[in-house]
């Protein structure tokens, strides 16, 4: 069974000309998963998941969320999901425990305040304002609010922006607790190891459109190459080389180059590292730094699209 799915979807936004944000857009979900949406800005990732969360209307396309369908269902629906938005604004003065009793008082059935209040560890702050909180507590919050009508969908649209390590290690926990009682997540996220410690599956979205799919391994996997070596050379060397010259090195996936530093995918480095130390001494190159690392989903999105993750792209 799917929690969400969604066939064909489209989104056009009017203008001279027109702006497709969604382009036949397919999308199947399971029930009990931790599901990762990955995108750059303008990717069309924010557009979908407001169209699956009832939020925007689909210019075309098919929606299904457990089963239901915004347009005939949309009480129905709203009972059973809970969503968290990449800015939640929350009244100031209100506490921490008003805000919960207000929230529950949208759903027919729900869990308590205090009981959503221990899932996001703000007990100690249940009389403090909004107004007081400090950034991850107000996050925190947000999730609660999404919690508190006891769903079994939760739609997280960047939880974790802008927050310090150890507030986004506890919504991690918060995430992987509600996973635990086989209820589902959708993620949206820029934050790559975000993805691969949460999500069970990931879609990669650029211009509207679905070019990846799978688990995180299988995602890195289709590289070709387990392991990254990445090095920088002498800025007046750099741009002598075109990244093909290491392209044909023994146990080399994939090379690419930006500016004066190159990265190239490999299935063994300690093959490709003498060869590629033996190279760079006949081309008589000067290396500027040199590291290896394991192979991660930025480095498939880089792959795919040519450019990183956190990099802006036009709306």
């Amino acid at each position: 069974m799917f929690a969400i799915r969604a066939t064909n979807l489209k989104k056009q936004y009017e203008g001279r000309p027109p702006v497709e944000a969604v382009r036949g857009l397919d999308l199947a979900v399971e029930v009990g998963e931790c599901f990762g949406l990955l995108g750059p800005n303008g990717a069309g990732k924010t557009t979908t998941i407001e169209i699956l969360e009832g939020l925007l209307t689909a210019t075309s396309g098919d929606v299904e969320i457990l089963g239901l369908r915004w347009g005939r269902d949309d009480q129905a629906i709203r009972e059973r999901i809970g969503i968290s938005l990449q800015e939640t604004k929350l009244a100031e003065k209100l506490t921490v425990r008003e805000t919960l009793e207000l929230f529950r008082s949208f759903y027919a059935q729900g869990i308590e305040p205090a009981a959503a209040m221990q899932q996001v560890s703000l007990e100690e702050k249940q009389n403090t304002w909004v107004a007081k909180l400090s950034g991850g507590q107000r996050q925190r919050l947000a999730v609660a609010c999404a919690l508190v009508g006891d769903p079994e969908l939760l739609f997280l649209d960047e939880p974790t922006t802008g927050l310090d390590p150890q507030s986004r290690r506890q919504l991690w926990d918060i995430i992987r607790d509600f996973g635990r009682q086989g209820r589902t997540v959708l993620l949206t996220t820029h934050y790559m190891d975000e993805a691969e410690r949460l999500c069970n599956r990931v879609a990669i979205v650029n211009a509207g459109q679905v070019i990846a799919l799978g688990t995180p391994r299988e995602l890195i996997a289709s590289l070709g190459g387990e392991q990254v070596i990445e090095f920088s050379l002498q800025r007046t060397d750099a741009h002598a080389v075109p990244a093909e010259t290491f392209a044909g090195l023994p146990a080399v996936q994939a090379a690419r180059q930006e500016a004066h530093h190159y990265s190239l995918s490999v299935s063994e480095a300690h093959v490709t590292l003498p060869a590629l130390l033996a190279t760079l001494e006949a081309h008589g190159l000067a290396m500027a730094n040199l590291t290896t690392r394991h192979a991660s989903l930025e480095d498939v999105f880089v792959h795919l699209t040519g450019r990183h993750i956190n990099e802006e792209a036009a709306s």
